[in-house]
């Protein structure tokens, strides 16, 4: 189907445009998010200075971020489910950027600030009845046509509809699916900062992990160096072997996220285009492209607990004989105490160990 172009006066389609203004509204000062936008643990929004507010109201002993000395973090509860979030020692300052909804919120004010045009605007007319607006869907064909295309031309065998209904039809398919993909970005969002908070973990657990086993064979002087060395290079193995797969994974997610922000920005461009028939001739394609989005596979996430370095845990209450056997060990060391009370070296050892601050292992 050819079409050449004419004008049209239309209206502008505002409903789409409120209630996509609804969801970016701060449930602590009602009003539009004003950047920068923080998200919570609990995957809400609010503004960073409604948090700060409701912050400083929950804990008004708290230093301000300019002040000299060094304060510990706070608590206050999400205004939308009450999930209590804990903050460190930056406070609000501490919690995310929220860069999508802050993108949205931009390209929102964009569009929301052009003024309606009352003039004629271009409308499609069909080519083959010059006279002849394009007003009918031909759902056999898929495509907009005009009435005498129906009644005397190529679509008079087959099945049509008002333009109006099926723009009404594919535009709210595509309006869903954009807040379909919205939703699924912030909860791509979500495990991108929680596999970040893993990266930190297994760094933390290695780093402690180190200190402690540089200490215990620090006691035991030159004969523990090389075995030292050894399994020091052990956990730092194991360190890059979880980083490189958990920032792996980071990586597949950051690019599903940009994929699917490009899409959801060429999609609530295409929202704003006035003129149904020109809307329809790509909407099908971006529903498609949508759909084909939210059928791809979840991408992997680490397992709950792989950032637990634990098992480079060692005993030292061994005998010097037993010395240059030692390696990490992951059952109870109660045989071994038994075996080390039989020689006055091993008491001596035992009662040491017992005399250290515990360290939670």
């Amino acid at each position: 189907m050819n079409f050449a172009v004419g004008f049209k006066s239309l209206a502008g389609d505002t409903q789409t445009m409120d209630n996509l203004e609804k969801q970016l509204i701060c449930p602590i000062c009602l009003e539009m998010f004003t950047k920068p936008v923080v998200i919570l643990p609990c995957q809400h929004n609010l503004c960073r200075k409604c948090a700060n507010d409701i912050f400083q109201a929950s804990n008004p002993l708290w230093q301000s971020r300019g002040s000299s000395s060094v304060s510990s973090g706070g608590r206050f509860r999400c205004p939308s489910c009450r999930h209590e979030v804990v903050l460190d020692r930056h406070g609000v300052y501490g919690l995310q950027r929220n860069l999508l909804v802050e993108n949205i919120i931009d390209i929102y004010k964009q569009e929301s600030s052009r003024p309606l045009n009352t003039k004629s605007e271009q409308h499609l007319m069909c080519e083959e009845h010059e006279d002849e607006k394009i007003n009918i869907y031909c759902l056999t064909c898929e495509t907009p046509t005009c009435s005498m295309c129906k009644v005397f031309g190529a679509h008079k065998d087959c099945e049509v509809a008002p333009l109006t209904s099926i723009y009404k039809r594919q535009k709210s398919e595509l309006s869903d699916g954009i807040a379909m993909l919205v939703a699924g970005n912030d909860r791509i969002q979500a495990i991108i900062t929680q596999m970040e908070e893993i990266c930190k973990s297994v760094e933390d657990n290695s780093r402690r992990q180190k200190q402690l086993l540089s200490q215990r064979f620090d006691s035991l002087y030159n004969i523990l160096e090389e075995r030292k060395k050894e399994l020091l290079l052990s956990i730092t193995r194991q360190q890059d072997e979880k980083l490189q797969y958990v920032r792996g994974l980071i990586r597949q997610h950051g690019d599903h996220l940009e994929v699917t922000s490009k899409l959801v920005e060429s999609s609530i461009q295409s929202m704003d285009e006035p003129q149904m028939a020109a809307f329809l001739q790509h909407a099908k394609e971006l529903i498609k492209k949508i759909t084909d989005m939210s059928k791809v596979s979840t991408i992997d996430r680490p397992d709950p607990g792989y950032e637990n370095m634990d098992h480079f845990s060692v005993n030292v209450d061994y005998v010097s004989e037993m010395l240059r056997t030692i390696d990490f060990h992951s059952v109870a060391s109660g045989e071994e105490e038994e075996d080390l009370l039989d020689t006055e070296e091993g008491e001596a050892v035992l009662e040491e160990e017992k005399s250290e601050p515990t360290d939670g292992h």
